[in-house]
């Protein structure tokens, strides 16, 4: 099945926003309920209950007090995506929409407990499948990223293998992928 994925782009578009934006409220609307529900499915539940979830018209949707912030499935995306982050990664999301270095001063992780819609390996910014030899979808996983990127260079980059395995080596937005299940990577 072909699919258009624009996850970062998205998540970048959206996540750039201060913190401090997260205090305002949005309307009450009829699938709010479905979005909350759908955020919080991207982390382990005893982490989702004090998420904060935000939706992508920047309404937040349920206050949090650990730090992470959910996000629903984006609308223009196929498939079901939703993401929870922690502090260090809202950092890399904003620096990653902003074509910055991202300073991070501790580990981050991200929860995407229900997998995505697929990425180049190598290429931050390819958006299309298309002409991409190393497109993969990822099934559920978690993301880390640490403070030295220099960290990461002798890591194994290669997604089939089934076990952790780094994304993007060599851009500033370098991370680790920890796949949770056997064979839940997979190339398209």
């Amino acid at each position: 099945m072909h699919r258009t994925a624009r996850p970062f782009l998205t998540l970048a578009l959206f996540l750039a926003l201060p913190l401090a934006a997260y205090a305002q409220h949005g309307e009450h609307h009829p699938d709010q309920d479905s979005k909350i529900e759908n955020a919080l499915s991207a982390a382990p539940a005893g982490l989702a209950e004090h998420a904060a979830v935000m939706d992508w018209d920047q309404s937040v949707l349920k206050e949090g007090t650990n730090g992470y912030t959910c996000l629903p499935t984006p609308p223009d995306l196929p498939g079901n995506a939703p993401m929870c982050l922690d502090a260090q990664w809202m950092k890399w999301a904003e620096a990653w929409m902003n074509r910055t270095e991202p300073e991070f001063t501790a580990v981050g992780i991200a929860y995407m407990l229900r997998g995505d819609a697929g990425a180049s390996n190598t290429d931050p910014y390819a958006t299309d499948r298309a002409g991409v030899a190393d497109w993969i979808e990822a099934g559920p996983h978690l993301m880390v990223v640490v403070p030295d990127p220099a960290m990461l260079d002798n890591l194994p980059t290669d997604y089939e293998s089934g076990t952790p395995w780094v994304m993007w080596q060599g851009t500033p937005y370098v991370h680790i992928m920890i796949p949770l299940g056997h064979g839940q990577t997979r190339e398209h």
